[in-house]
């Protein structure tokens, strides 16, 4: 066995049989929301000037100091507030990556949401994160997205309790589907709302396993009048959800004929390279969206006979479009392309811009397929830079 399978699987044995659960703490989970501070009240201040993003969130906070914070426990219930990006700030004499952020009235939060968005173009962009992520961790992701897309409209991140560690896939996997309940109903009143016109769905890692369900009810029972095609684009990156799980059921409503000619579309982000993917495949048994891992050695083999490379990707469906990042990977685990790689970013700037194509792109033997390649005129562009990053917090 390489050193290189050996460490994917022992990696799964790790995240298969030696985790340890979560456990519930040294302090009731009713103290940490003992403060009136956790339960904003109506026509509360909020800076809206130094928190300019919007959150909503399933996990506890601690309101027991000045310092709130959100945790890796499951929530009372689902709140909303105002955010900025993180930065480092001294407590207590340590230097500690904070986000700066405040909760708000459900209902003044969305009057708040309208506000902004009416003073755009309807646009609305939701960033669902994945497993490994702490509040700080995904509000960084989150206001990067705004930065590098310069997105015409409110940002909001969706936030469930995932641990924000590497051995906590298992207790991530069990919250986030405890979390669909609230996500899906979160998703029915953003796109119920007759003031959103259209809402950019950005989903990393194992939060597509929480938007495509989701997406799914919003359709099905949705309130508004008319027929509407107001969830338009959807983007997975690195989707750790079963690909022919996701083959089998996505025409049957999430791109139904009917949703595709509104205008619906998804974009695929996959690598190869992506060994987070690659420990999910040994631990489930079967190869993730997010990765074009051949699964069947069969097909695998044909396609080395054609000279073609042995990758393979979900089958052609309307509205789907599969872009291979594997030759640009960027980071020790490939798993952030799209946040990492200045080819990847540039790409993914693109698609939320609600551009369908791209120069960049290289057409493959399937015409729902592209890969990225290096640019040979400029092999190791500036990726910070171009994704428009800014230190601090953890790194793939």
């Amino acid at each position: 066995m390489s050193l290189r399978h050996l460490a994917v699987a022992s990696a799964a044995l790790t995240l298969a049989g030696c985790i340890a659960p979560v456990d519930y703490g040294k302090i009731r989970h009713a103290d940490y929301v003992a403060d009136p501070r956790c339960a904003a009240t109506a026509g509360a201040p909020v800076d809206e000037a130094a928190l300019p993003l919007f959150f909503v969130t399933s996990r506890l906070p601690d309101c027991r100091s000045d310092d709130i914070r959100l945790l890796v426990y499951r929530g009372d219930r689902v709140r909303f507030g105002r955010f900025a990006a993180p930065r480092d700030v001294e407590t207590a004499g340590k230097t500690q990556f904070r986000t700066p952020m405040a909760f708000q009235q459900e209902g003044d939060w969305w009057r708040a949401l309208q506000a902004e968005t009416d003073r755009r173009q309807g646009r609305v962009l939701l960033y669902v994160h994945g497993y490994r992520e702490t509040f700080e961790t995904t509000s960084k992701d989150a206001a990067q997205i705004a930065r590098m897309t310069g997105f015409d409209g409110p940002v909001i991140e969706y936030s469930w309790p995932s641990q924000g560690k590497v051995l906590g896939y298992g207790v991530d996997e069990t919250n986030m589907y405890h979390d669909v309940h609230n996500f899906r109903d979160f998703l029915r009143s953003l796109a119920d709302k007759a003031w959103v016109k259209e809402i950019v769905i950005v989903s990393h890692s194992l939060g597509a396993r929480l938007v495509i369900p989701a997406v799914g009810s919003a359709d099905r029972l949705s309130r508004r009048a008319e027929r509407t095609g107001n969830i338009s684009n959807i983007v997975l990156a690195s989707p750790d959800i079963d690909r022919e799980t996701f083959e089998r059921d996505i025409v049957e409503e999430v791109l139904a004929p009917d949703r595709v000619a509104l205008g619906r579309r998804i974009t695929v982000y996959t690598s190869l390279k992506d060994r987070a993917l690659a420990v999910s495949r040994a631990v489930h048994g079967y190869p993730r969206l997010g990765s074009p891992y051949c699964f069947d050695p069969f097909e695998a083999a044909k396609l080395k006979a054609k000279g073609l490379p042995e990758r393979c990707y979900p089958l052609e469906i309307s509205g789907l479009t599969v872009v291979d990042t594997t030759e640009v990977s960027r980071g020790s685990i490939g798993h952030s392309n799209f946040l990492r790689s200045a080819a990847a970013c540039r790409d993914f700037i693109d698609v939320i811009a609600d551009k369908r194509t791209r120069p960049e792109r290289v057409a493959t033997h399937l015409p729902h397929v592209f890969r990225l390649m290096p640019d040979s005129a400029n092999p190791k562009p500036d990726d910070n830079a171009i994704c428009n990053r800014t230190p601090g917090g953890e790194d793939d």
